[in-house]
């Protein structure tokens, strides 16, 4: 224990764990409210499924425990972007096989699992591109922040600022031909069914990144989230509207999907409208469980009461 929290204090973190850490092994450890993952290469947690479009696809990688990464390809030039590349190795064997050009790295933020394997993908691809709002991002040369723009191949890629969970949170909300689904990568802001905590940010800003901000996009927008929660934030949807026949139905399809060991992303902008609790903090059946009309105030109710859930999730 006396190693770990050493561990936690230095700024060689990251490379460390994979030292200590062998193959197979999962290590839990939580330091300055955030919990690390590491799980074997060798047993996902999902099955490695894509989205495909005629203007974009999105390979869905599982990683760690419970993490998700994503290679995104322009179809129209080839040229790829990956979001949150935790595990190198895993995502440059993705490259090759869809023999695609990787030129960009869509950092969502600074936590390990997120960000951890910038360095190490950096030395494997040489030339890339990392983006990210935090200066906490590994490898980072490409500083992002609100509404600024750029393009992966011919898909548009549009940052939005959404601190709460970590103070420089980006989520990238990327659109291509026009008349098809755009998509956007939220990292641990948004979830399905839920949101991350507020490690370093307050209900306010929760609201504004939710409701302000990613509720805006137009409803067919699909959601690629940074990890499998969705189970048991749909226990804690069904807390809060026990009446909700979308929170009842997206809870037994979730349940299905995970029994066939399938990811349960990407949800939709319009989907999340239905279910979400913290995206539904203006709803009436929300603001009673709450106990206040205050939406902010109610971001921050379930927030506290989600952090305690007996069944779990984040």
């Amino acid at each position: 224990l006396a190693v770990l929290r050493q561990c936690q204090r230095s700024p060689q973190m990251s490379r460390f764990l994979r030292v200590i850490v062998p193959l197979g092994h999962v290590l839990r450890t939580s330091f300055a409210g955030v919990q690390v993952r590491w799980a074997s290469s060798s047993s996902p947690h999902s099955e490695q499924t894509s989205e495909s479009q005629p203007d974009m696809k999105v390979s869905l990688l599982p990683a760690l425990q419970d993490n998700y990464m994503y290679l995104l390809v322009d179809e129209d030039t080839r040229e790829a972007a990956i979001v949150d590349p935790v595990e190198p190795d895993k995502v440059v064997a993705a490259v090759k096989k869809e023999g695609v050009k990787l030129t960009t790295v869509l950092t969502t933020h600074h936590h390990w699992d997120h960000s951890g394997g910038n360095e190490k993908l950096a030395k494997m691809v040489l030339g890339l591109t990392v983006c990210g709002g935090d200066d906490r991002i590994g490898a980072l040369n490409k500083k992002v922040g609100h509404g600024d723009q750029f393009k992966i191949g011919n898909l548009h890629v549009k940052c939005l600022f959404t601190p709460c969970h970590t103070s420089g949170h980006i989520c990238y909300y990327i659109t291509g031909h026009e008349g098809e689904d755009p998509a956007v990568f939220t990292g641990d802001t948004l979830f399905v069914a839920g949101c991350g905590r507020f490690f370093e940010g307050t209900p306010d800003n929760m609201y504004k990144a939710l409701v302000e901000i990613l509720g805006a996009l137009p409803t067919n927008t699909k959601v690629y989230c940074g990890h499998e929660y969705t189970v048991n934030n749909l226990f804690y949807a069904e807390r809060v509207e026990p009446g909700s026949e979308a929170v009842q139905q997206k809870l037994a399809w979730a349940k299905s999907q995970r029994d066939k060991h399938l990811p349960t992303v990407p949800s939709t902008i319009g989907e999340e409208l239905k279910f979400n609790p913290f995206m539904r903090v203006k709803e009436t059946p929300v603001q009673e469980h709450a106990g206040t009309t205050d939406p902010v105030a109610v971001m921050g109710f379930i927030r506290k009461e989600k952090d305690n859930f007996k069944i779990g999730g984040r």
